[in-house]
């Protein structure tokens, strides 16, 4: 059993070995889900675009990606 802690942003950290164990890698969409009283995280096969880190991106490149990745290219 992994124990995490809720953050000032209501933001928890999933333990390594439970990330381990199912796969969870950096960018994966998980389903949030509340059963008898418990939360209950499960791992979905939706895949949203990430937009590249780092500086240098224009607004309109910014723009140009998010009406990409909602299929909207213009």
């Amino acid at each position: 059993m992994g124990l995490t802690k809720v953050t000032r942003n209501y933001q928890i950290t999933i333990p390594s070995e439970v990330r381990k164990k199912l796969g969870i890698n950096v960018g994966d969409v998980l389903i949030v889900e509340v059963e008898n009283g418990k939360i209950v995280l499960k791992k979905s096969d939706l895949e949203l675009p990430m937009l590249p880190g780092g500086k240098g991106l224009t607004v309109k490149e910014i723009e140009k990606k998010i009406l990409k990745g909602l299929g909207e290219e213009e």
